[in-house]
């Protein structure tokens, strides 16, 4: 079953085409990995995704249902779950109060605190719960953003480099928290590193000048001449 589509999706800046007619396809249960070269198009085509930008035209379908024109919040509330490549946490409030926000929008009052101290265990801030997020590291901040999208138990959870500032063994705990997720989360994945997609990623989508320049397994992309040269920089 195909839980995302868009269809001929583009957005235009000032002239500049960042999304080119984009027919994407995402199943249900899948990890798919997004990659590409910094303005290959990315980070516009998740925003269009999630409704943070409007498309210069096309569609976004979610579980059947055109949501072009449907605001973020009320994608959000059909099962939608987006962290940003930019840290947006709430810098003055403690990395509990963060993950609670994000939970009250989906749980019973009963079930916000445990599931708040379930999700900042399984991304490794379990000694930091009470601190302040703007105190924590920049990579620490990305995991606490991880925690407040899969907290929200989405349909979808959309990930925009969500591994970057992690140490190793970091990045480690965040592979063995994808493969749990991946149970019962369709998730999408923006990531730069590539051991990262090829360990996780079931299919990977890659990007260039807001295009499909290829899919595949990620065995296929990693030995695509086309996507070597473009891209992996061996071609």
């Amino acid at each position: 079953m195909t839980l995302l589509s868009t269809r001929s999706l583009s957005k235009h800046f000032d002239g500049l085409s960042a999304v080119s007619n984009l027919d994407f396809d995402l199943p249900k249960g899948q990890v798919r990995a997004l990659i590409g070269p910094n303005g290959a198009g990315k980070t516009t085509l998740v925003s269009m995704i999630c409704g943070r930008l409007a498309p210069s035209s096309g569609k976004v379908i979610f579980e059947g249902r055109d949501i072009t024109h449907l605001p973020a919040h009320k994608r959000v509330c059909l099962g939608i779950a987006y962290t940003f490549q930019i840290t947006s946490v709430f810098p003055r409030l403690t990395a509990r109060e963060n993950v609670a926000l994000a939970a009250r929008r989906h749980l019973p009052k009963a079930k916000v605190q445990p599931a708040v101290e379930d999700a900042l265990k399984r991304v490794g801030l379990q000694d930091r719960i009470d601190e302040d997020a703007g105190n924590l590291s920049y990579g620490h901040q990305r995991l606490l953003e991880t925690a407040m999208g899969f907290v929200q138990q989405p349909r979808l959870l959309i990930l925009d480099e969500p591994t970057q500032g992690l140490a190793d063994n970091e990045i480690d705990n965040f592979k063995a928290l994808i493969n749990d997720l991946r149970k019962t989360t369709t998730i999408l994945l923006i990531e730069h590193n590539m051991s990262v997609v090829m360990e996780l990623a079931d299919r990977v989508t890659v990007l260039n000048f807001g295009e499909t320049l290829a899919e595949g397994t990620p065995q296929e992309i990693h030995e695509n001449a086309t996507v070597q040269a473009a891209y992996l920089g061996t071609g």
